[in-house]
């Protein structure tokens, strides 16, 4: 279990993580999400004891990680797959790191035939592909059979047989009772990965909750109507938020379709068409809208 208690960090005059609490539990993979500059690996990192935060705390299983004796064999973490000597094999890359924490050869090769490298164990890293690395990332993550997993972008690089991997691979170490937290910006995958997520938008929690409920709450409906300002006044007045869709449509949150057909009816609008828009991208768009840092413009 990972517990972080009113974790903030700053650099300079940039708050990365503000006054963060959140629990990561065992049993399930829980998705950590948020837009570019949200504060995710910064949070992540400060799991891991790379950064010291400068108020609150972080416990993986009710210890600081820096604390731990062999802290392979309690947490597994791919941050970045790119951080292994060019001129090392994959083999003696993960012996090198095995040695550091008591941690056998023989769970080297494991590792290697786990993640589909065994046959090019002996060949050096520099001339691997992105997904090759990737793979070679999460050997190093499983390597002391941890119970605590992070995973930051785990499928980039792979193809669509290691997306389908990775993704099978995450779901069964969580059944396992483990604890796995994933960071990732692709939310097809989230959608089929995660059972529980933690969204943060500038360094601050935004949502902690299942994702079924959370697609539930933060989706949309599209609407089309004939007398479109009077529904739209409406429904901003029983606390939905309308925003203009396409070719005339109302894009409306806050509100489900009953409740939105209840306010046409006491209005006496028609409504000529109430279509649930219902997604985690969705979601997450319509929950982080006030929490990009950056934004491109319009050409």
């Amino acid at each position: 279990m990972i517990e972080i208690n009113g974790l903030t960090k700053r650099y300079g005059d940039k708050t990365a993580v503000d006054g963060l609490t959140f629990s990561v539990h065992p049993g399930r993979v829980t998705g950590f999400l948020g837009p570019n500059g949200a504060g995710k690996s910064t949070t992540m990192r400060a799991i891991l004891g790379l950064d010291r935060p400068d108020s609150g705390g972080v416990t993986v299983n009710g210890r600081s990680y820096v604390g731990l004796p062999r802290p392979m064999r309690e947490v597994g973490a791919l941050l970045d797959a790119r951080a292994v000597h060019p001129r090392r094999t994959a083999r003696n890359h993960l012996i090198c790191i095995a040695q550091t924490n008591g941690i056998p050869p023989a769970r080297v090769d494991e590792v290697l035939r786990l993640v589909g490298l065994e046959s090019v164990a002996r060949k050096r890293a520099g001339g691997f592909s992105l997904g090759m690395g990737q793979r070679l990332g999460i050997a190093v993550a499983l390597l002391g059979d941890p119970k605590v997993l992070l995973f930051d972008e785990p499928v980039n690089g792979l193809d669509p047989e290691g997306i389908k991997w990775i993704r099978e691979l995450m779901r069964s170490l969580a059944a396992e009772g483990r604890t796995v937290l994933v960071s990732s910006h692709l939310m097809s995958e989230m959608a089929q990965t995660a059972d529980h997520l933690i969204v943060i938008g500038r360094g601050k929690l935004i949502a902690d909750i299942g994702i079924t409920e959370f697609v539930r709450q933060g989706s949309s409906v599209l609407v089309r109507v004939d007398e479109q300002d009077k529904l739209a006044r409406r429904l901003t007045a029983a606390g939905a938020d309308v925003q203009p869709g396409a070719d005339g449509a109302l894009i409306v949150t806050g509100l489900d379709s009953r409740e939105i057909g209840k306010v046409a009816l006491a209005a006496g609008v028609v409504l000529t068409e109430l279509t649930p828009q219902r997604s985690l991208e969705e979601a997450y768009m319509n929950l982080t809208r006030d929490s990009i840092e950056f934004q491109a413009s319009a050409a």
